[in-house]
């Protein structure tokens, strides 16, 4: 059974804006329109709106789910299993965030203790699936996969040591974004930041440093995981790398 768009955007809990954005940008047409003009969703298109709006919830960009579900080898059924390991990661990683909020609201009554690595359990941002796949995309697989091999044989407290250095540094960087991107303060920190990685994931040249921090703008997923450090850093990063790229090519 057809169904018109209002009737679809009640079962599924979403605006018809929202149905009607779909459509105009090609991510979702309905497969039949009647003879008043109104769109006709099939079970058909049902379906492909429930991967949509999984994708979506896993914080894919419109673009790529498009490029996802147009891909001529894509399968809906290993699309499901995909989405359906990365819900149960999410859920994982976001109980571990409930525990540690609930220990540290009784920290903060004084009924409990805790260290300073007990108030950070469940919070990584040192991994980003989404940005690994870009990595893949740009630099292959081999590239990926050493610096991920290099990075697994540190030990915890290595790992840890590595989080807190780039918290650190996007903090610090974030606290410069009103500066010239070529400023001596700028510099010298994107300077710690091409060190760090050079350390930490394997050999990065000053073209690909560069090129990454291209990805910072080009790619809205690293956009907004940088950008929670303060918003405009991804693009002062962009231009700082560039900028420190060609000084050192000089």
């Amino acid at each position: 059974m057809n169904r018109k768009v209002k009737e679809v955007a009640d079962l599924v809990g979403i605006s018809v804006r929202t149905l009607h954005h779909y459509d105009e940008i090609g991510l979702l047409k309905p497969d039949a329109v009647s003879e008043s003009g109104y769109r006709l969703y099939s079970p058909a298109n049902l379906d492909m709106l429930q991967q949509i709006l999984f994708f979506k919830e896993l914080g894919f960009p419109l673009k790529q789910i498009h490029e996802i579900i147009t891909d001529p080898t894509f399968n809906r059924t290993e699309a499901l299993i995909l989405q359906k390991n990365m819900l149960i990661e999410k859920r994982s990683r976001l109980d571990q965030m409930i525990v540690t909020i609930n220990k540290t609201i009784q920290y903060e009554k004084g009924a409990i203790e805790m260290n300073e690595k007990e108030r950070f359990n469940g919070l990584d941002f040192s991994h980003n699936p989404y940005e690994e796949e870009e990595a893949r995309k740009r630099w292959g697989n081999q590239r990926v996969d050493e610096a991920n091999e290099k990075v697994q044989s540190f030990s915890q407290e290595e790992q840890q040591h590595m989080s807190n250095e780039w918290e650190s540094i996007y903090t610090h960087l974030a606290s410069l974004r009103d500066l010239s991107p070529s400023s001596t303060e700028a510099q010298k920190a994107i300077a710690t930041w091409y060190q760090f990685l050079n350390e930490n994931f394997g050999t990065y040249s000053l073209e690909a440093f560069k090129g990454l921090g291209e990805m910072y703008v080009q790619d809205e997923r690293f956009t907004t995981n940088i950008d929670r450090y303060g918003k405009g850093l991804a693009k002062f990063m962009r231009e700082a790398m560039s900028a420190f790229a060609d000084a050192k090519k000089q």
